[in-house]
């Protein structure tokens, strides 16, 4: 995998992993102040939900990185089959 490569499906990992981390723990607040949403979250603890997102993502990472370096899964292959 070169490094562009890698670059994006780490992106793409990261963002995948958010989605799931996102909704951890949320629960709404008790009293809603006029102006604020109804739903929003009372404590989000994003910067918490960031760093088991990128600890998460950069497993996933890896053994992904693993798999293709080791030819266990290769996107070249896949591509030649769909060519035939």
């Amino acid at each position: 995998m070169g490094l562009v490569s890698g670059i994006v499906v780490y992106v793409i990992t990261w963002w995948i992993v958010l989605f799931t981390v996102l909704p951890w723990g949320v629960t709404p607040q008790e009293e809603v102040a006029p102006g604020h949403e109804a739903g929003a979250p009372a404590q989000p603890k994003l910067l918490i939900k960031f760093a088991v997102t990128t600890v998460i993502a950069t497993v996933l990472w890896l053994i992904i990185y693993l798999l293709v370096d080791a030819n266990i899964f290769s996107f070249r292959d896949w591509a030649a089959r769909m060519d035939h």
